[in-house]
């Protein structure tokens, strides 16, 4: 069970790029905690904080297509030495700004936008990086540990954040996430490139946002797990709101309160990824019993009354959150076909990111004037529905879909037309 765990890290390229990543998703941790403490700082409102949150979300909102459509046709590798330079340039700068105390808040709101707007092209890139990297038969397990990768970087970059910021100042935290950015850059300069398995490039054409749409739109099997996503992450996605109110009003915290419950989300969250890499299914079913759990998990933290319970029921949220995540995220790849993968992967970073600008605002001032308990409930009620949204569009996917089978490297994954419904 074990060796299975970890199946896909006898792929060299893929340990490459897995050290790589899990070096830069720390630092990258590290600055979502003090962009979130800094807005805090200069702004004492937590309406505020969910209005730069979604600043940060909305170009993923507005032209996340189009970055997935570039992923379709770019070289993924050269386009991730791109992303990947130009983050680290924006967390240098805004790191020189804070520690030499000219930031101010509009500053911040204009370096999220432009954080954001990188994002759009990155994330669909780096998720459609993974199958060139490993191929279709190890696909799942190298999501599922790409999800622990993540999480084990939430578990420890927040706790170094809280101390850095606690004792050094949160500039600090920004300048850490520019180095990290070094190790993801080497990474990809030592790629075997004649070891990737590179999808054939979409050339450039009239109408190919609308025909993504349009496949997505015919195939159950994507666009369930899609408008699930979108609940889900319009309002339970939302820690970088509820934390921050959570450690400094509900159990009147500091930053070091804040780092230690992103890390408790952290540990749970690499935890059920690992049990996703091990054991872990695809398809609408498993999708439906994710949302089931997530909702339970935060109707728990929205009710415990200590901050012990609290960093207990975040463990239980962080690993039901992976376990969703993970699932979802697996479906679309393996259903979708390469030629849309690209466009497909962008629309999932869309319901999970580019919600933000709408979720951001609303959970804000929910938790604002509610209280940030409030706002775990409020996630847990979107969770529910999306669950039941599932099960309401289960007779509408086929069943091949529905619970998705190991497949060999001979046999990639595709929907053929009778597949859509």
């Amino acid at each position: 069970m074990l060796e299975r765990t970890f199946d896909a890290l006898r792929v060299p390229n893929f340990r490459l790029y897995f050290a790589g990543q899990t070096v830069s998703l720390v630092g990258t941790w590290m600055q979502g905690v003090a962009q979130s403490w800094l807005v805090l700082e200069l702004s004492g409102s937590g309406t505020v904080l969910g209005l730069v949150v979604a600043a940060q979300f909305l170009p993923v909102l507005l032209a996340g297509p189009y970055g997935g459509l570039l992923a379709d046709r770019a070289d993924k590798r050269h386009l991730l030495l791109a992303t990947q330079g130009c983050l680290a340039t924006l967390a240098l700068v805004l790191g020189l700004l804070t520690v030499t105390h000219v930031v101010r808040l509009w500053m911040v709101v204009v370096f999220a936008v432009a954080l954001g707007a990188v994002n759009a092209v990155d994330n669909p890139t780096r998720q459609t990086f993974v199958p060139e990297v490993v191929g279709p038969a190890l696909l799942r397990n190298a999501v599922s540990l790409n999800s622990v990768m993540t999480n084990a970087a939430r578990a420890i970059g927040p706790a170094v954040a809280g101390i850095l910021i606690a004792s050094a100042g949160v500039g600090v935290c920004f300048l850490a996430n520019a180095a990290s950015f070094l190790a993801v850059l080497l990474a990809l300069c030592l790629m075997r490139t004649d070891h990737l398995l590179p999808s054939p490039a979409v050339e450039r054409g009239p109408g190919q946002l609308a025909e993504g749409l349009r496949y997505v739109r015919a195939t159950a099997g994507l666009w369930a797990p899609l408008v699930m996503m979108a609940l889900v992450g319009t309002l339970a996605y939302e820690f970088q709101v509820v934390l921050p109110l959570l450690a400094r009003v509900g159990v009147h915290g500091d930053a070091r309160t804040y780092g230690f419950m992103t890390s408790a989300m952290g540990i749970g969250a690499a935890v059920g990824g690992l049990g996703v890499a091990a054991r872990g299914r695809a398809g609408a079913v498993p999708m439906v019993v994710a949302a089931a759990g997530f909702a339970a998990a935060l109707g728990a933290a929205a009710i415990v009354p200590s901050l012990p319970a609290e960093l207990a029921a975040l463990a239980c949220v962080g690993a039901a959150g992976t376990v969703f995540l993970a699932t979802g995220n697996t479906t679309l790849q393996l259903i979708s076909e390469p030629r849309f993968r690209g466009r497909v992967m962008a629309l999932w970073s869309v319901t999970f990111l580019g919600s933000t600008p709408v979720g951001g605002p609303i959970v804000g001032v929910v938790a604002q004037h509610f209280g940030p308990r409030a706002g775990l409930a409020l996630g847990a009620g979107a969770c529910l529905a999306a669950a039941a949204l599932g099960l309401t569009a289960l007779p509408r996917i086929p069943a091949r879909h529905r619970l998705l089978a190991r497949r060999s490297p001979e046999q990639p994954p595709t929907t053929t037309e009778a597949d859509r419904t």
